[in-house]
């Protein structure tokens, strides 16, 4: 049987777009080629994760936080404690990939279990995506921080585990000199709440990340650096995060549905 060339075409750019671009929301799976970070095990953790000694390092490896019963469905979870961050002391039992990163896809769930539970995603350890249950604020869950508006309507709240879907490209240089802005395209659970975000600086100074004590945070520099979650002593909890490394030449991390 002989087929059209447009029906040929058709089925080759459902094929493509199938391998390039995975499903967004809780439960989605690994596209090929990335790499699993978090799977609920202490090999995994250990293999994948270091502390990150910033300035307000206070814990010691090896790492303290836990891995625990998934409360909603069977399995484990990574679970953000380490008393050293009691009180809300960022910095302090932060945990960041051995590997660094420049353009990527990023895919990370997590739970919030009490009322206020307070993490965060750092993307290239600098760049905060929000995690804060009651705070729709530019500092609340789902922001860019202080970059946007949280959006708090995706979020499932409490006892529920939620998914964020990112691609992300870093700042490009040139001359030693920082030419474009990184940008940041976001789904939270499944709704696309961000679209090329560009983002100005390093928000909470030194103990947030690298360059966060760098011209007050305005002084991105051009070396790549690991996913980074944040201990507040808080029971947050992370399972099924994986990581794509990208090579986005153009300025774009929209994507493609």
């Amino acid at each position: 049987m002989k087929h059209s060339p447009l029906l040929l075409t058709t089925c080759l750019f459902t094929a493509l777009a199938a391998t390039a671009f995975a499903d967004v929301g809780v439960g989605a799976k690994p596209i090929a080629g990335a790499e699993v970070i978090i799977d609920g095990t202490r090999e995994t953790l250990d293999e994948k994760w270091i502390y990150w000694e910033g300035p307000g390092f206070k814990s010691a490896m090896p790492i303290k936080w836990k891995i625990v019963d998934d409360p909603v469905d069977k399995g484990s979870a990574l679970m953000t404690d380490d008393r050293v961050a009691d009180g809300g002391k960022y910095g302090s039992a932060d945990i960041v990939t051995k590997k660094a990163y420049r353009d990527f896809r990023l895919h990370i769930e997590f739970l919030i279990m009490k009322p206020g539970g307070n993490s965060g995603v750092y993307l290239q350890n600098r760049f905060e995506i929000q995690v804060f249950d009651g705070d729709k604020t530019k500092h609340g869950m789902g922001a860019v921080i202080n970059e946007t508006d949280a959006p708090y309507f995706a979020y499932k709240g409490i006892g529920a585990w939620n998914a964020y879907d990112i691609t992300f490209r870093a700042a490009r240089f040139a001359d030693g000199k920082m030419v474009e802005k990184p940008l940041v395209s976001m789904f939270f659970n499944g709704q696309k709440v961000h679209t090329n975000v560009a983002i100005n600086q390093v928000w909470g100074g030194p103990n947030s990340g690298l360059d966060g004590g760098n011209d007050g945070g305005k002084g991105i520099t051009d070396t790549p650096g690991g996913l980074k979650l944040q201990c507040e002593g808080h029971d947050v909890r992370y399972r099924n995060a994986w990581i794509k490394e990208l090579v986005l030449e153009k300025a774009d991390t929209d994507f493609k549905e």
